[in-house]
């Protein structure tokens, strides 16, 4: 018996002397507090007891409370605890992801189980500086975890949450292993700024900045850096949370505008130590062939015969191939009683469905905690990555104009033209501005080497019971260097040779140190948030060429020795500093679970704005409602979770270039004079940029209205959510103002760009039980963007490529009109001789689709798992560049092929190519994303394996879509002066189909 009856304590025999001595008369309040007090110290007892979770391990940090006081504590890394309560009262036990539990204590020794909340509002979501659970999170947040992203051979982070959150839009720029990827939540928000979110890992926010450089041009366009997030080995990622409005992401101030993503990678688990080997082996081919004229149909189609060479080739098979994708990853997690630890090294070798293009990324990761002092006082932990990346590219780029590059080449290609001639070497097409595509694979080398650390190490310490220090110190860290190389050709592009070096050095240093408070006073719950955080990024490169090279094969390659041959020229450098210097805060508070209130403040001063504008702040505030709380709801059979959210807060967006609110000089012959007698001619200074002291962030203020619901005991859950998202401040670059020392200033105008929508979330588990489970999610998002009170009549954008497109833009931003909508001429058909007839310049809206959605099922089986994800969009529009530049009808007379569609039109092949509303189609589509059907082994007598999985998974695999080029959902960036573009698809890297075979093993 562990029993301590305090009645046998010689004070309280002394106090129970007094008590009967004491005179009755005029004392009854002295008797009845005594008689209390007797009362309760006869009957407690300490209580010893340990806390577990389903599986019957110990959970740390449960909270065991007597109901109803605030007699509570906490359990140790034991899972252990020991209270101080009378026999026959009632235990609150708490622990988040789990459900509640109410025990009566009947004896001195207690053993209790808590029951993992199988409620989806039950669930722990990683929030900015801090977790919530679902129901008490007042802002529109959705987590996915890795159950729900893990499908097959994904290289970047950013592509697990295509298709998984409503809002959240997910677009290629390039079908290239670790290309680029466009992410916008919500619509888009800025004309010139950017889009993309700031994106979170393992508490540090990252740069949009590339970590690699550009392609630069050769003689046949530039090309963009590679994915910045290509560098994250994504098997350790845990789960992504998604912040869309503005009182989940104002946390971060000046960067939350356009949402935040935080990712959380692997933790060690507690229970014993595990060993994970997981590799795949799969194949790839071209999602897509585009329908073009076959060396037949060709011949038949056009009236010079000179342009029939003999032969017949299909040379989108010639450039595209079956590739390979190889993934080996090993990963070893444990926790203990005092903290946990998670490890892995992992190597992913991909082929591009292209000849002459992969990736390859080598990773490494730790992640460890430890605790020290009583109790767990103070805990420590690190989050390190690092990668080296290895990219081969092909001559695929944005600008290529008149010339473009591979892709328009192959598509444009004359079918009966061979490949090689009869010497066997590639076939010359002696043709300005048109080459061999073999033959541009052959003489062209672009390889990209990208290392990338990153880290933290995060320290907090409990003062006192619920005041909590924190602090954070990390660092990203990338090296990048790209070596671009033409060599000596017979075509018109740089038929000499040219080498192009380039490399970007980047390094960003955080601070932050902040104060948590969490108390609990009978039904009144505070958490509070305040802090400070220091980040510094640093960032510059270099770069030169050397003309005149030597040729494929002699001597070493430029790459390795620049100094072999040819001449330097086009030596170049940049670096620059920036700093953001932040305070922080926030409140939430609950009352008895039903009525919940978040407030938050953040103030950013950043290097990159005006000295009259140097901070920035940004207030949110939350309400929500837990409605099924409320005693008429309680007994509800229909409702099980309801709850209401209203929020409203402020955000910024400071991805402008660095230094552009002050002045800039040049020296020029032009601004010169003579100084001496010798009529030398002495530089003089001009003014290439007027200051401008008053530039400050564009501010996107939200309104936010959404409801979590659960009906049916969970069966069914779901989200609900109306948004109002209105981008004022907007900088842009326009005229300047009379007798400003330059034609035009950076400035912010007055115009607004609004973004309303409707976002949902379904899901439904339609069988549960011990052999069968499955269950279904839903989630679409409507959008309407708008543009108003622009102060200039239009901007334009959306730069087009093709012969006698320079200067031709498709894009306008105008008031009255969404962002990304086409400024086209209006085609209206061909007359009696196929001749084009056209109308006046129409606007048309838009490129941003009005409906995005998508739809996943998993299943389980027995040891049997299958489960498929549908993505689609509709309501958009997307400019064919590629029919303009490299397939329309006026190849027919000039030796190059022609799209059927083009074809069969009717169109005359006299008829010169022009940018309007015939090369502008519906973006709208429905595609099977992905397909993955496992088996999991029980091995009878090997009680060391505790798992093998076998998976066949398939990605991209069907598309049903009007589009007639490679892929609806693509964006090529065809920015004009800084403006961005939207929904041209100009020759893109296109995507692949895999299949894939993998196993999984855990030790």
């Amino acid at each position: 018996m562990n029993q301590k009856y305090t009645f046998f304590r010689p004070a309280i025999a002394c106090s129970l002397a007094v008590v009967c001595l004491l005179p009755q008369v005029g004392r009854a309040g002295i008797r009845d507090k005594s008689h209390a007090v007797l009362a309760a110290s006869f009957f407690q007892q300490t209580v010893n007891g340990v806390v577990l979770d389903e599986s019957g391990e110990p959970l740390i940090g449960a909270t065991v409370r007597e109901q109803g006081t605030k007699n509570a504590v906490v359990t140790n890394a034991k899972g252990a605890f020991e209270l101080n309560v009378a026999k026959g009262k009632t235990l609150e036990i708490s622990f988040i992801g789990y459900k509640n539990k109410l025990v009566v204590v009947d004896g001195a020794r207690m053993t209790i189980r808590l029951e993992a909340d199988a409620s989806s509002l039950g669930e722990v979501m990683v929030v900015g500086y801090g977790k919530q659970t679902k129901k008490d999170v007042t802002g529109a947040v959705t987590q996915i975890d890795e159950k729900s992203f893990r499908q097959g051979a994904v290289v970047s982070a950013d592509n697990l949450l295509q298709g998984k959150i409503a809002g959240v839009r997910v677009v290629n720029s390039s079908g290239e292993p670790g290309g680029g990827v466009d992410v916008t939540i919500r619509g888009v928000g800025s004309i010139r700024s950017g889009s993309t979110p700031l994106f979170v890992v393992d508490g540090v926010p990252l740069t949009n900045d590339d970590v690699s450089p550009g392609g630069q041009n050769v003689g046949v366009g530039g090309s963009r850096a590679k994915n910045p997030l290509n560098f994250l080995n994504t098997s350790d990622i845990e789960s992504i949370s998604v912040l869309k409005d503005a009182s989940a992401a104002a946390i971060y101030g000046a960067r939350g505008s356009n949402g935040v993503v935080i990712v959380t990678t692997k933790k060690g688990k507690t229970g014993e130590g595990s060993l994970t080997f997981d590799s795949y082996f799969g194949l790839s081919t071209v999602a897509k062939k585009l329908d073009l004229l076959t060396a037949d149909e060709y011949r038949s189609a056009i009236k010079d015969k000179a342009y029939d060479h003999g032969g017949n080739t299909d040379w989108q098979d010639v450039v595209y191939r079956q590739a390979a994708v190889r993934n080996n990853s090993l990963a070893f997690s444990k926790a203990t009683a005092s903290g946990n630890y998670y490890v892995s090294v992992a190597q992913m070798d991909q082929e591009g469905i292209i000849r002459n293009s992969d990736f390859r990324r080598t990773s490494a990761r730790i992640n460890a905690s430890e605790s020290f002092l009583d109790d767990k006082r103070l805990k420590v932990g690190i989050n390190l990555t690092a990668s080296e990346t290895r990219d081969h590219g092909v001559m695929t780029s944005d600008d290529g104009e008149a010339y473009g590059q591979l892709i328009m080449h192959t598509l444009m290609a004359n079918p009966t033209r061979s490949v090689f001639d009869e010497n066997g070497g590639f076939t010359n097409f002696n043709m300005n501005a048109h080459y061999n595509p073999a033959y541009l694979l052959d003489i062209y080398r672009d390889v990209t080497r990208t290392l990338r650390v990153l880290g933290n190490v995060d320290a907090s310490l409990r003062i006192v019971k619920g005041l909590e220090y924190k602090v954070n110190l990390g660092i990203d860290r990338s090296m990048g260097d790209r070596n671009t190389t033409l060599f000596p050709n017979i075509t018109d592009r740089n038929p000499n040779g040219k080498y192009l070096k380039s490399n970007v050095n980047s390094k960003s240093t955080l601070l932050e140190h902040y104060l948590n408070y969490n108390v609990q006073l009978d039904k009144h719950k505070i958490e509070a948030l305040a802090g400070f955080s220091y980040q510094k990024f640093e960032r510059g490169g270099n770069g030169y060429a050397i003309d005149g090279i030597s040729k494929k094969g002699e001597g070493v390659l430029p790459e390795n020795n620049p100094g072999f041959s040819g001449t330097q020229t086009g030596v170049n450098g940049f670096a620059q500093i920036n700093e953001l210097q932040s305070y922080f805060s926030r409140v939430n508070y609950s009352y008895d679970n039903k009525y919940l209130l978040t407030a938050s403040l953040r103030a950013d001063g950043s290097t990159r704005f005006g000295a009259n504008n140097k901070y920035g702040y940004f207030p949110s505030l939350a309400v929500g409602w837990n409605i099924a709380q409320e005693d008429f709801m309680k007994n509800s059979s229909l409702f099980n979770e309801l709850k209401f959210r209203a929020s409203w807060g402020q955000t910024g967006n400071q991805e402008v270039a660095n230094k552009i609110t002050k002045a800039s000089y040049a020296l020029s012959a032009p601004d010169g004079y003579y100084l001496n007698n010798d009529l030398a001619l002495v530089n003089g200074v001009s003014v290439t940029r007027t200051p401008n002291p008053n530039l400050k962030w564009e501010v996107v203020a939200q309104y936010n209205f959404g409801l979590d619901f659960e009906l049916l005991k969970g069966k069914i859950y779901g989200t609900l959510d109306y948004f109002d998202k209105t981008t004022s401040d907007a900088i842009l670059y326009i005229p300047s103002a009379v007798l400003s020392p330059t034609s035009s200033i950076w400035v912010n105008i007055d115009g607004k760009i609004v973004n309303k929508g409707l976002e949902m979330m379904l899901g439904y588990k339609l069988v549960q039980n011990s052999n069968f489970n499955w269950s279904v999610d839903a989630n679409g998002a409507t959008l309407k963007n708008k543009i108003t009170n622009l102060p200039v009549s239009e901007i334009l954008s959306g730069a087009v490529s093709g012969p006698g497109q320079s200067g031709v833009n498709a894009n306008i931003y105008k008031s009255g009109y969404a962002a990304g909508s086409f400024y086209l001429l209006e085609h209206l058909g061909f007359d009696a001789d196929g001749k084009d007839i056209f109308g006046d310049r129409v606007i048309i809206e838009s490129a941003l689709p009005k409906f995005t959605y998508g739809f996943n099922s998993q299943m389980n089986y027995k040891n049997f798992d299958f489960s498929f994800s549908v993505i689609g969009q509709t309501g958009g529009y997307l400019l064919n560049n590629t029919g303009l530049n490299a397939l329309n009808i006026n190849n027919l007379a000039s030796d190059k092929n022609v799209s059927k569609k083009y074809y069969e039109s009717g169109a005359n092949p006299s008829n010169p190519p022009l940018l309007s509303t015939l090369y502008l189609e519906k973006s709208d589509f429905l595609r099977l994303n992905s397909v993955r059907l496992g088996y999991n082994f029980k091995i009878p007598g090997a009680k060391w394996i505790q798992g093998l999985g076998l998976y066949v998974t398939g990605q991209n695999l069907v598309t049903i879509t009007n589009y007639s080029g490679y892929d609806p959902l693509i964006n090529s960036s065809k920015a004009r002066d800084g403006n961005q573009s939207q929904g041209i698809d100009y020759t893109a890297y296109p995507p692949a189909r895999t299949f894939l075979f993998g196993a999984t093993i855990k030790l």
